[in-house]
């Protein structure tokens, strides 16, 4: 819609996690580090946790495109509660295909599958995303599965990817021997502000236009309503490009954000802070000293119409 307005080659800002607009933050840096780390080390559960949106599916992503020749690599998109048989799930995961009937003979066909890639000199490596989402009993399934080894070796790494739920899940009690099996983890955080400035001027380069096209003062907005979540800065900046092709500017200002804000806000669904943080406060101080705009919305404000003279 607004790509050959701007320049762009692609869309700069989709919601669909994207290696080649993976922006490595010191953070996302740190935890890809620890994910390759882990992997290289033979490490038996590797855990990255990080809230909704937080960028943790595109660093997966990034696993998979770089994994090395040598590794086979099954991966379970969206664990459920209702996960059924785990270990059909994880065969599927690997393209096995089994005529096996019960549990049993499922495991005989996963072990002998994690024997004969060991004995090739493969590495087997499990990534289960939104993990947050399996029960207790399943998590304890997937530790007994952890447990093959051949000649005192791993045979199966297991990478698991989930919500800040997923470490209250594997602090219970009846967890312990899986939390003791997790060598390698890390919590992603929301960006801070200079972060998510680098982050969109990467997301615009990338996709082939100018890194100035939103202006500091909209980003600096972008990050107060965001709070620095990469999914939610993709939205609000997105929307930008949109209303700004509609009103035929070649940059996006502070006006064209608190316009887009506005129309969220009266959508329902974009999740509206509740309360500032201090990096919030301190961007929306500067805003108001420099251009002499609030950016803190009234409440109720986009409802209000203007009636002029009746």
């Amino acid at each position: 819609m607004y790509q050959t307005f701007y320049g762009f080659k692609e869309k700069p800002f989709t919601l669909t996690p994207d290696p080649a607009f993976l922006y490595l933050s010191r953070q996302h840096e740190m935890a890809l580090t620890m994910l390759n780390y882990g992997l290289q080390s033979e490490a038996g559960i590797s855990v990255i946790t990080g809230e909704v949106g937080a960028g943790k599916t595109t660093l997966i992503r990034e696993i998979l495109q770089h994994s090395a020749e040598n590794s086979e690599v099954g991966l379970i998109s969206n664990a459920h509660s209702s996960f059924g048989d785990l270990l059909q799930w994880v065969l599927m995961a690997f393209n096995i295909n089994s005529e096996a009937t019960d549990k049993a003979e499922r495991y005989r066909v996963l072990v002998d599958f994690l024997i004969s890639n060991y004995a090739n000199n493969k590495k087997t490596i499990l990534i289960i995303d939104e993990a947050q989402n399996m029960d207790a009993e399943t998590l304890e399934e997937l530790r007994l599965i952890s447990n093959i080894n051949a000649d005192k070796h791993l045979v199966l790494q297991l990478i698991l990817v989930g919500q800040p739920e997923l470490l209250e899940l594997m602090q219970r009690h009846e967890l312990r021997q899986l939390a003791q099996r997790v060598s390698v983890d890390y919590r992603l955080k929301a960006l801070g502000y200079k972060e998510t400035v680098a982050y969109i001027k990467h997301r615009l380069v990338v996709a082939g236009g100018r890194k100035d096209i939103i202006d500091k003062y909209a980003i600096a907005t972008i990050f107060y309503y965001s709070g620095g979540v990469p999914r939610l800065i993709n939205t609000l900046s997105d929307f930008s490009l949109v209303f700004g092709f509609a009103g035929g500017l070649k940059q996006i200002d502070l006006n064209i954000i608190l316009e887009v804000i506005k129309g969220k806000r009266q959508g329902g669904i974009f999740p509206m802070i509740k309360q500032e943080n201090k990096a919030q406060a301190k961007v929306r101080q500067l805003i108001q000293q420099q251009k002499n705009i609030d950016i803190l919305l009234p409440s109720g404000e986009e409802d209000e119409e203007e009636f002029g003279e009746l």
